[in-house]
């Protein structure tokens, strides 16, 4: 049983290393009624549930909040889970206080029909959350940070689906916040759960060569004061090995052993101003080979983030390169704690707003990039406008644009203005001229060429584009400029998609079935569900992978009004009488009974246009009619073994394959996988190769219903930032 009251002091004795202005009366009045009406509960490791806010507040005190948000961290679980009301918390500490805690709470999760529009309602409640005040975000990353300390207490289920939404949510937060303390440790405790043999190698070894690490880590730090002093130049030296989770991705990048990496070591030098940092960058590569393009300036050029240090890296006697990282004192607060670091709400919240309003900025551009988007393409694109490495470019006139990695042209255009991006006709990269899918480099310089007689934009852009602020402004532009347009295409697209479920598209025109499906699709008309197919905001794959299910349960459900609702094509199309169906869930014409199997080398799903081939003790061979093994046809020596096949419905899941070709980049493997967990699509097998040239090879072997479905997955896939191109096992 733990003492209240010495919980309590150890708690301000914590706090008051971070918070010392914090009020105490106030924390101990918020930590009494937590603690009443938590009274009940307790945590899955059997301690009294109090430990938890009492955590929270201990983490939101050591990001420097002010006291408002330590007692709000204290009571961000009474709404949720007490009988505490909003009224009552207003009263006792105040409206902010009251604010914080209900915006915690509503953070909360609701049931949604996917993971992803779950995951994407939290995140447009967590940005809206932001606009208002950066607090409650800011309490949710300790909420999470604690339960992750704490998750070895959950079921094996639970730790390994808290680790993955970290890993995809929190950690890309707390690195856009600029938090990267908080991120490091989220991380690395994601990866104990996601990866945990791989988690216990490098630990394993990091402690086996312990001495030696600390030994060379005393040797730089030694040699870097001795240097400072020298020339009279005030600083705080610190050394690290990178974390855990940093490690395991160079790892998987460069496809090396532990004891293969040598870019493991990471040195700080702290500073008074910034004149300083520039002079002990000079000393530093006076002292050490420096490693050409590995110089990064981010004090003249600030991440988004509001990060600032002087980046490089260079190679000692020993062979041996590690990274220097060289930053002033504020810069070193604002990089540990982020935006936290800047909200010092001593005097409350309204102390700078303009600047407030521009470091948020991005947040803003988050919750316009929800609108018009698919969950899927929405949390995908999310962690490439959060997570991914900048790059930084200018306009001509020398103004600074941040995108992500990999960007084009067409993502510049539409950073600096929609309309910029919407009458588009050319750019220039160094005053070169560039086509739009030239990727840019830090320090390029980007001139847009534009003309009034532009007719918009392309929809090829969309598969051209890496930031989701690009994609989202022309998906809008064709929704509203091109709707009749999209209603035709939308249209024909989902009764494309009806056609290949054997389902007559007719039904959409029945009135009960078609107010079913708007109910269901969330739009008030037919022509509005058309055009969101049409311009993309939704495919048709999705939408009737949505709707079938209720018009087969409407069809059961009144059997009377069948007739009414035509589910099967006309009878013209039935098969012929001679017909072999196995298990395979495919129809062979005029042979009564035989053995089907389905061919490795081109791996046919339904919807393929295929043809059967009698084999030698092996029954008939389905191949596609594009697989290269089946060009044989057109031979008159074996055109008596070709034979007629179809598909039959419900054919249950196939098992398929893809080749996909990528840049070798870090943590591909991770995201092809992520994707496929996404789609609830089942790998049976998955491995990559790096090649010379900087690319890899990856084989991804699935199980799928149809080709409709292969389709979204190989839409989703080639979304992945670094994939070029996918080819379908070895007959296309």
């Amino acid at each position: 049983m733990i003492e209240r009251e010495q919980l309590f002091q150890d708690m301000m004795r914590s706090i008051a290393r971070y918070a010392p202005y914090a009020d105490e009366s106030r924390i101990r009045k918020a930590f009494a009624l937590a603690d009443k009406r938590h009274a009940s509960q307790v945590r899955r490791s059997g301690e009294p549930y109090i430990i938890h806010p009492v955590a929270v507040a201990e983490i939101v005190a050591e990001m420097g909040l002010d006291t408002d948000a330590i007692v709000a961290s204290l009571l961000h679980d009474c709404l949720e889970d007490t009988a505490t009301s909003y009224d009552e918390i207003a009263t006792e500490f105040g409206t902010a206080v009251a604010q914080m805690v209900e915006g915690v709470t509503k953070l909360t999760r609701v049931q949604y029909s996917s993971l992803e529009e779950q995951q994407m309602e939290n995140l447009r409640k967590m940005f809206m959350a932001m606009s208002k005040d950066i607090r409650v975000i800011l309490i949710k990353i300790a909420d999470r940070l604690h339960n992750m300390r704490t998750m070895q207490y959950q079921k094996p289920e639970k730790q390994v689906s808290k680790s993955m939404e970290t890993m995809e949510i929190y950690a890309p937060l707390a690195h856009r916040l600029g938090m990267q303390k908080i991120k490091w440790e989220l991380e690395d405790r994601a990866l104990q759960y996601l990866d945990p043999t791989a988690y216990k190698d490098i630990l394993d070894f990091l402690e086996q060569h312990h001495d030696e690490a600390e030994a060379f880590m005393n040797e730089i730090q030694d040699t870097l004061r001795e240097r400072m002093q020298t020339v009279g130049i005030q600083s705080s030296i610190y050394g690290r090995i990178k974390h855990i989770y940093s490690i395991y991705r160079k790892m998987k990048a460069q496809h090396k052993s532990m004891d293969e990496l040598y870019d493991l070591y990471a040195f700080r030098v702290v500073v008074d101003t910034i004149p300083d940092c520039y002079n002990v960058l000079g000393h530093i590569h006076d002292l050490y080979h420096l490693v050409p393009g590995r110089f990064k300036d981010y004090i003249s050029t600030p991440k988004p983030n509001m990060y600032q240090s002087l980046h490089t890296t260079v190679i000692g006697k020993r062979g041996i390169p590690f990274e220097v990282q060289i930053r002033t004192w504020d810069m070193h607060q604002t990089a540990e704690y982020g935006v936290a670091a800047h909200w010092k709400y001593k005097d409350g919240i309204s102390s700078n707003k303009d600047n407030n309003e521009k470091e948020f900025e991005w947040v803003r551009r988050l919750l316009e990039s929800q609108q018009d988007t698919e969950a899927e393409d929405y949390i995908h694109s999310l962690k490439v406008d959060m997570f991914d490495d900048e790059v930084f470019v200018f306009t001509p006139r020398g103004k600074v644009i941040s995108l992500p990695a990999g960007s084009t042209p067409i993502d510049f255009a539409y950073a600096v203005h929609s309309a910029v991006g919407n009458s588009m006709v050319g750019a220039k990269v160094n005053n070169r001229i560039a086509g739009y899918d030239w990727t840019l480099n830090n320090g390029d310089v980007v001139e847009i060429l534009t003309s009034k007689s532009a007719k918009g934009p392309s929809r090829d852009w969309l598969n051209i584009c890496k930031s989701n602020q690009a994609r989202i402004k022309i998906k809008q532009w064709f929704k509203k400029e091109k709707r009749e347009e999209n209603v035709a295409r939308g249209k024909a697209s989902m009764e494309g998609e009806l056609r290949r479920l054997n389902l007559n598209p007719s039904i959409l025109q029945e009135e009960e079935t078609r107010n079913i499906i708007l109910k269901k699709l969330a739009f008030d008309e037919l022509e509005d569900l058309f055009a969101a197919v049409g311009y993309g905001g939704m495919t048709a794959f999705k939408a009737v992978n949505r709707i079938k299910d209720e018009i087969l349960r409407l069809h059961k459900a009144q059997p009377q009004q069948a007739e009414n609702i035509p589910l099967k094509f006309p009878a013209e199309q039935t098969q012929p009488k001679h017909r072999s169906f196995a298990a395979s869930g495919v129809i062979v014409e005029d042979i009564p009974t035989c053995m089907v199997k389905f061919s490795r080398c081109c791996t046919p799903v339904p919807g393929d246009d295929i043809v059967g081939f009698i084999t030698k003790g092996y029954g008939v061979s389905v191949h596609r009619k594009d697989c290269v093994n089946a060009q044989g046809m057109d031979d008159p020596n074996q055109s008596g073994r070709w034979v007629k096949v179809s598909w039959a419905s419900d054919g249950g899941a196939f098992s398929t394959s893809l080749e996909i070709l990528s840049l070798n980049r870090d943590g591909l493997v991770m995201d092809l996988a992520t994707a496929m967990t996404a789609l609830k699509v089942k790998v049976t097998e998955l491995s990559s190769r790096a090649l010379n040239d900087g690319t890899a090879i990856t084989n991804l072997t699935f199980q799928v219903s149809d080709v409709g479905e292969l389709e979204a997955v190989k839409s989703r896939l080639r979304a992945i930032q670094g994939v070029t191109d996918i080819h379908r096992g070895h007959g296309a």
